[in-house]
């Protein structure tokens, strides 16, 4: 039976690279970086939380997916942030680089698209408080 997602892949071409931007710049923590017979098996994840994101090595010319190219497809991680607008401010200044110049009021919340060292569109998403 199944019990959890327990990762997401984000193709990078320096796991080196990667890594410190999901970690310096984004605020993830290193969870698991080992050498194994397919190649470095590097992860990160929201601290407290069992989802891990697999930063897997790929060629450069290998691109990117095409809907990662695209405003309306979401990136291939969605994270989630208590104040977006706040945090926005705090990514910045550790030079996130981002798809607009501020984040966007949405039905559903706040949203706003980071992109990585690689292009890879990581959304970032605040959800809508309900009052009451």
């Amino acid at each position: 039976m199944l019990t959890n997602i327990m990762y997401t892949t984000i193709y990078v071409t320096d796991q080196d690279r990667a890594l410190a931007f999901y970690t310096d710049r984004l605020g993830l923590e290193k969870r698991i970086d080992v050498t194994g017979p397919t190649g470095r098996f590097l992860t990160v994840g929201v601290p407290g939380n069992p989802i891990g994101i697999v930063l897997w090595s790929h060629a450069p010319s290998a691109g990117q997916p095409v809907a990662a190219a695209s405003e309306e497809v979401p990136g291939p991680v969605i994270l989630e942030f208590d104040d977006l607008r706040k945090d926005f401010e705090v990514l910045r200044q550790r030079g996130v680089t981002f798809t607009q110049p501020e984040p966007t009021d949405y039905p559903f919340g706040v949203r706003i698209d980071a992109v990585d060292p690689d292009g890879n569109r990581i959304a970032l998403r605040q959800q809508r408080r309900t009052d009451g």
